[in-house]
């Protein structure tokens, strides 16, 4: 079974219903998905930002962001001062480092939106899905 390292961009939008939503679940498919251990603050953050936007969805917003505990997910520690050294050479943030450190050590695609961190992606030869 392919593993895949999943980005907080891409179970965002699978959790709060985004455009990409469908998309990202045709993505992910049943393959095994790895994940920091950050991904959990990452989306709780964006869940905080939905409810700040949309105040009246929030009982909604709450229920979506609980369906990541149902979630197989395989949260992975990170070399940290690795990660540190792979954003100072991206430019990308610790946070998105993390993503691209643990999908080059484990040999997986990465799942992500997020422009930067697809192009960093992209430079070191790390298959990027969706396409």
């Amino acid at each position: 079974m392919p593993v895949q390292v999943v980005d907080a961009s891409a179970l965002g939008a699978l959790l709060f219903g985004e455009p990409e939503a469908e998309k990202i679940a045709d993505t992910l498919g049943s393959a095994k998905l790895a994940v920091p251990g950050l991904l959990e603050f990452e989306l709780a953050s964006i869940c905080l930002k939905k409810i700040k936007a949309h105040p009246e969805q929030t009982a909604d917003i709450l229920v979506a962001f609980r369906l990541l505990s149902q979630m197989a997910l395989e949260t992975v520690g990170v070399d940290h001062v690795a990660v540190i050294k792979l954003a100072s050479t991206t430019g990308l943030t610790t946070y998105d480092a993390s993503y691209l450190w643990l999908a080059q050590a484990l040999g997986a695609s990465l799942v992500t939106l997020d422009r930067e961190l697809r192009r960093a992606a992209e430079r070191f030869g790390i298959k990027i899905a969706p396409g």
